[in-house]
């Protein structure tokens, strides 16, 4: 009787060990994030050269724990450099910085997952959430999403441009993260 009683406690100190934690390693090669703008007439897209992730998980269900994102504004490239060094300036000069720190994630009630965190941009912290999609091939992961942001909510002031040009403040962040399981 006593074995019987032992078995439920023994498998809540079994299972705990079955999780296989792992670290994913991104290759920026495989990789984009971009940020998908539109303005008076027409609309344009910014994609992130460079950046730092921290991307943790469960290996095996490929739920994530961490994921964490910084970079550097002047890494935003629109294929328009006059647009680009504007932008820093708009963004206050020097070489701001955004970050991403993941917090949670859960499936809703049509068996989407999303994902929650903070995200920063010149020091202004705004909580966002957002589906995302993951796929693993063997040792490799590949993360996509899309996220919705108005760059008002960061104190950032319209970006208006010969009087007639406006740039929406709702702006559409996709990515396509590629790594490998460490």
């Amino acid at each position: 009787m006593k074995l019987i009683q032992a078995i439920p406690l023994l498998f809540l100190v079994i299972a705990p060990a079955q999780i296989t934690a792992a670290t994913l390693e991104v290759d920026q090669e495989k990789s984009r994030i971009q940020v998908d703008a539109k303005a008076t007439g027409h609309s344009f897209t910014g994609s992130l050269d460079k950046y730092t992730a921290t991307v943790e998980g469960d290996s095996s269900t490929i739920k994530p724990k961490a994921f964490n994102l910084e970079w550097s504004f002047k890494d935003l490239k629109t294929d328009d450099k006059k647009r680009d060094k504007e932008m820093l300036t708009w963004l206050g000069g020097g070489d701001p910085k955004g970050k991403f720190e993941f917090s949670k994630s859960w499936v809703d009630d049509k068996g989407i997952e999303h994902a929650m965190g903070k995200l920063t941009i010149k020091g202004v912290e705004k909580s966002i959430s957002f589906p995302f999609t993951t796929k693993k091939e063997g040792d490799w992961v590949t993360i996509d999403g899309k996220a919705a942001m108005d760059y008002e909510d960061f104190g950032l002031p319209i970006i208006r441009a010969m009087a007639v040009m406006t740039v929406d403040p709702k702006l559409s962040v996709r990515f396509h993260i590629v790594g490998q399981i460490k």
